[in-house]
């Protein structure tokens, strides 16, 4: 028996459970292996007791997992064998192709791929869209750049310029405004299904609810508050509510008069790094440029794109460890998924006294008394943040605070979200909604196989959609359930 003692209420505790940071560790054998634990593809490095055995890894090819003949709930461990097939993205045609050899079970196929039609015509009866996933995927602002390595600037004055055009809201908004999703998601998910992956908030809107209304509703009012841009605009999930071309060039009016007044030189040139071997990635980096430089004028802004190795693309923004290395104007090669089910699983970590992820997301080091974090607002935010964070007992009223730190951190526009996981097509034989689902912890990771089921006959899409419906009348029965559990236990 494991017993927890916590030092205040915590809401959120069970579902935090279930976090990687939970999962129990052998004494022993962590010590005998030193830093060499969970190195290197080694599967003896980690010593484990799930459903399934690693067999074999080989960097950047494939990895193989075998039932694990000892797992105290075997029975529900359908699949006996998994190969998980290393995808670079360069040659997206190659996972059908190898679905339709019989190589994989799962593939997915992209609408803007030159084969597309064919795979339409031979799978036009079983193309399915997973949900929409709690991970978001965004486009972020570095306020305080230090490196240069990785640049299409020639001057300081370029350089100086860019940094000033960077911590003003209304370029920020601006760029934010102009910004075509919709044309940018489409390149992956296509024209006609762009809008299922929209997300419009860090947080989802409908991660957790208010008084039985959703978190994003709360998030909606709070924002009219910072302005007139704001008024009816909806943060729902599935719609690109943000794109708005007129507002973009007001904005950057207001961004160019005040920033010619500090003798700016324009045009504003913004790096975005991008992996040369993603194929799907560059035609969104092009999407992106299309829409912000005809929207606001290339003699206004450039959006100079950076092809550059997927290992150099990672080592100078997710892999970077402070923010002198994280080499980049923008970034979109960043998501984030939260660890338990509470707001504060994706507000807490872009907090600019703590936030694990200040560095990667805005490009300076949290705690650090940062002149451009104060000149950003920082300071405001944060003070929401930590009011957020004190609220333990009421969970409705933690929420509401945690709603108004979303809506400075939406208006701000340092952060603006892409489009969530999920929510993509493809092709499949596994059993639809046989897996276990979760929007946090163990159960919300997509290689977790435990009750996943493999079909012979492809998945259509007509079973895959009643499915759908049945799993969501069983959700709403157990979410309901679980929140009386919670409330009573809060209480």
């Amino acid at each position: 028996t494991v017993q927890y003692t916590l030092s205040q209420p915590e809401s959120f505790w069970n579902s935090k459970t279930t976090m990687g940071i939970l999962m129990p560790v052998n004494e022993e054998f962590l010590k005998s292996k030193g830093d060499d634990y969970g190195q290197g593809t080694s599967p003896s490095s980690i010593l484990y007791c799930g459903p399934y055995l690693i067999k074999s890894i080989t960097s950047k090819s494939s990895a193989t997992l075998e039932k694990n003949p000892t797992y105290w709930d075997a029975d529900n461990v359908k699949i006996s064998k998994v190969k998980l097939t290393y995808y670079d993205g360069q040659d997206s045609e190659s996972l059908i192709r190898g679905f339709d050899k019989g190589d994989y079970t799962v593939a997915r196929v992209f609408p803007s791929g030159s084969n597309y039609k064919s795979v339409e015509k031979k799978h036009k009866d079983d193309i399915v869209f997973s949900d929409q996933g709690s991970s978001t995927y965004n486009l972020s602002f570095n306020i305080d750049r230090q490196s240069y390595e990785i640049t299409a600037k020639t001057t300081d004055a370029q350089k100086t310029s860019t940094k000033k055009a960077i911590l003003n809201k209304d370029f920020r908004q601006a760029i934010m405004f102009a910004f075509n999703r919709k044309a940018y998601v489409a390149q992956a998910n296509g024209e006609a299904a762009a809008n299922k992956v929209i997300r419009n908030t860090f947080t989802p809107p409908n991660f957790v609810q208010i008084n039985g209304q959703q978190f994003g509703d709360a998030v909606e009012k709070d924002l009219e508050a910072y302005g007139d841009e704001w008024k009816g605009v909806s943060v729902a999930d599935g719609k690109d509510t943000l794109y708005n071309p007129t507002k973009a060039k007001e904005e950057f009016a207001k961004a160019k008069a005040d920033l010619q007044a500090q003798g700016v030189e324009f045009p504003i040139h913004l790096d975005l790094p991008t992996s040369s071997t993603y194929t799907e990635g560059i035609k969104q980096a092009q999407s992106f440029k299309q829409s912000i430089e005809s929207t606001l004028g290339a003699e206004n802004i450039v959006i100079d794109l950076k092809m550059i190795s997927d290992d150099d693309l990672q080592r100078v923004t997710y892999f970077a460890e402070n923010a002198s290395q994280q080499d980049w104007d923008l970034n979109n090669n960043l998501g984030w998924g939260p660890d338990y089910t509470d707001p504060s699983s994706y507000i807490d970590i872009t907090s600019g006294k703590s936030g694990e992820n200040a560095n990667a997301y805005f490009g300076f080091d949290a705690g650090t008394d940062n002149a451009a974090a104060k000149a950003a607002g920082f300071d405001e935010y944060d003070q929401l943040i930590e009011d957020a964070q004190k609220e333990t007992t009421d969970v409705n009223k933690r929420y509401e605070k945690y709603a108004a730190a979303q809506a400075w951190l939406t208006d701000s526009a340092l952060l603006i979200p892409i489009h969530s996981d999920g929510a993509s097509p493809g092709v499949r034989k596994t059993v639809p909604y046989s897996a276990a689902f979760a929007w946090t912890g163990h159960k919300g990771q997509s290689f977790n196989y435990k009750y996943l089921e493999v079909q012979d006959k492809v998945v259509s899409a007509k079973d895959y959609d009643k499915a759908r419906e049945q799993w969501k009348k069983e959700k709403e029965k157990s979410n309901k359930k679980a929140q009386e559990e919670l409330e009573k236990h809060v209480k």
